[in-house]
């Protein structure tokens, strides 16, 4: 069954790709085994050079890349390149650190030379989304690959353009065939062709973004085989507004956090908390900027938000809306599809939206924010805990220590005081709960697919 990429702002169809069958995984599978095993043996300043080559390509061939980006998922051009720009840089982080994150450490024992070393673990099994579709590869791949592992990638059908170009970049900068490699299956063939890779002893390990579903069976399949997995799995984070905050800014940055990519991001924040006192200020000011966002073609640089990426996406979302309206929510603005061409909709905000509301208690991805008003502080941290999801929180005060102090009453993987939230290389990155576990960037993210191995030389 082949693969069909659609323009989401258009509906109209872009490429047609054959799908890989049972032996030419195999086929795949075996040359990625070989090419993996003598990357590992490869001194590191060539794994680096790789990076550094990798980051120049991607930003000397941006322009065409956004445009692909845009093409098959429906992002803003804008965004798109700043996607390939965090790319990048991500590559440059950790070509400029690796030899140290990845030196062998010295550890003092009197009777004896001790050390631990990061050694390469193998072949990773890469799941990958489509909403950042080379960013969410390249967190991953870079520092994989940089750590001497090789990358098997299955990514979105959606973006599979995306994932042959991100196949073509590395080995154009000088990666040896076979060390990334991109697997094409059919929707249907998924899961089954997933549980046996992870099975198979040519796959050291694996790493999943997507649904908590989806997450939950590749754990599964991990544990059956006893492999290290991280899941990264979504998230609904709680945008938390305490009445001594900046109110306007808070507002301005909950629109960009919340609509970003269309809403279409695990760390975009989806539920918006706001202290009874200032709740009407910010409500007004959050409406008032959703209204003035800019809905349209993505490859027009007045547009603000793009479509959805899948016509199925949207109608999930339109029914999160109307179950949640049938629950009691308000819709303020917003609160359907847009007609015509294109998986487009109109960017919603609900209000009195609390738990026991689809949209609060579920993951909405797309433009749909929830207002919840909170009696006090102590109500505020019971509605941000009121999710089974854990991986983003921002907290607005006029009081830093007052924002850090609520956020360690919160469980996320990660906390923003007066700022978004956002993933950055050099922090670690993931989530808690249903959220997932592991940790993606920094040093921990590198780590988490190395093998941590200690050595002892007896005097």
């Amino acid at each position: 069954m082949p693969i069909t990429t659609v323009n989401p702002a258009t509906g109209a169809p872009l490429a047609r790709y054959d799908t890989h069958d049972d032996d030419r995984v195999e086929h795949l599978l075996a040359r990625a085994h070989v090419a993996t095993r003598a990357w590992g043996r490869t001194p590191l300043e060539r794994r680096v050079a790789v990076l550094h080559t990798v980051a120049g390509r991607l930003r000397a061939d941006r322009d065409r890349l956004a445009r692909l980006i845009t093409e098959e998922m429906g992002k803003p051009l804008a965004e798109a390149r700043a996607e390939l720009e965090k790319s990048a840089a991500t590559c440059d982080f950790y070509a400029e650190r690796a030899a140290g994150m990845l030196g062998d450490e010295p550890v003092d024992v009197p009777e004896a030379d001790a050390w631990v070393a990061y050694e390469p673990m193998g072949l990773v099994l890469a799941v990958m989304p489509w909403n950042f579709p080379f960013w969410q590869v390249m967190r991953f791949a870079v520092p994989s690959v940089v750590a001497g592992n090789g990358v098997f990638l299955k990514h979105s059908p959606n973006v599979t353009g995306c994932a042959l170009e991100i196949e073509r970049l590395f080995r154009a900068a000088g990666l040896p065939e076979g060390v990334l490699t991109t697997v094409l299956l059919a929707e249907p063939r998924v899961p089954e062709v997933t549980a046996r890779l992870i099975a198979d002893d040519r796959i050291a390990a694996v790493t999943l973004t997507g649904s908590t579903g989806a997450g939950a069976a590749v754990a599964a399949a991990a544990g059956r085989a006893v492999k290290k997995s991280v899941l990264e799995l979504g998230g609904s984070d709680a945008f938390v507004v305490l009445a001594d905050a900046d109110v306007e800014a808070a507002a301005a940055t909950a629109v960009r956090a919340r609509f970003l990519n269309a809403g279409q991001s695990c760390v975009c924040a989806k539920r918006f908390v706001v202290e009874e006192p200032v709740a009407d200020r910010f409500t007004a000011a959050f409406v008032a900027g959703v209204r003035a966002l800019v809905v349209g073609d993505p490859t027009d640089s007045r547009t603000d938000v793009g479509p959805m990426a899948r016509a199925d996406l949207r109608d999930g979302l339109d029914r999160q809306v109307a179950e949640s309206v049938a629950a009691g929510a308000r819709v303020l603005t917003g609160g359907g599809p847009l007609p015509g061409a294109g998986f487009f909709y109109r960017p919603t905000v609900l209000a009195d939206a609390g738990p026991g509301v689809a949209a609060f208690d579920e993951e909405t991805f797309g433009p749909v924010a929830t207002l919840t008003v909170a009696a006090d502080e102590e109500h505020a941290v019971r509605l941000a805990n009121a999710s089974p999801y854990g991986l983003g929180l921002s907290v607005w005060t006029g009081d830093r220590k007052r924002g850090a102090a609520l956020a360690r009453r919160v469980t996320t993987g990660a906390a923003f005081v007066n700022a978004m939230v956002v993933s950055d290389p050099r922090l670690p990155f993931g989530g808690t709960r249903r959220s997932g576990y592991g940790r993606e960037l920094a040093a921990v993210g590198l780590r988490e697919f190395v093998n941590v191995r200690t050595y002892w030389a007896a005097h």
